[in-house]
């Protein structure tokens, strides 16, 4: 197995519990999670590997992850980024998905649709819409 079959999922989230989890999820989900106290810590990490998606959480203590994807835009780096929150502010959906994310997510959402984000944040011709849930058959 190449490298390059390892699929790299960054996490940047303040909360502890919250990248445990997702960490978890991840894994088993047969990605390659890494995990961020901070955007700072992110973009410090010298040595990040090249990451298939990012999943920020929008109100973190420093760098906001709305600023983040900002700087990492503004780079041209084009890694498809799946925002979290715990709040439900509909200016703040609004100002992630003009930044062109891939999905917007609840942190109350179940672990299904956050894999589903992600992947389909990996696989531009999958995406119907930023907002997983809008996608769930009826």
């Amino acid at each position: 197995m190449s490298n390059r079959d390892i699929i790299y999922v960054a996490v940047v989230d303040d909360d502890e519990s919250v990248c445990r989890s997702l960490g978890r999820l991840l894994r088993t989900a047969g990605f390659q999670p890494v995990t961020y106290a901070s955007a700072e810590a992110f973009l410090g990490d010298t040595k990040r590997p090249r990451f298939d998606c990012l999943v920020l959480d929008i109100q973190l203590g420093g760098i906001s992850g709305l600023e983040l994807s900002r700087r990492l835009t503004a780079v041209n780096d084009g890694t498809p980024v799946v925002f979290i929150t715990a709040h439900d502010d509909p200016a703040v959906q609004a100002q992630a998905e003009a930044s062109g994310c891939a999905g917007y997510l609840r942190k109350s959402d179940s672990g299904g649709l956050v894999l589903d984000a992600i992947t389909r944040a990996m696989n531009p011709s999958n995406r119907q819409s930023s907002n997983p849930a809008a996608n769930q058959p009826d």
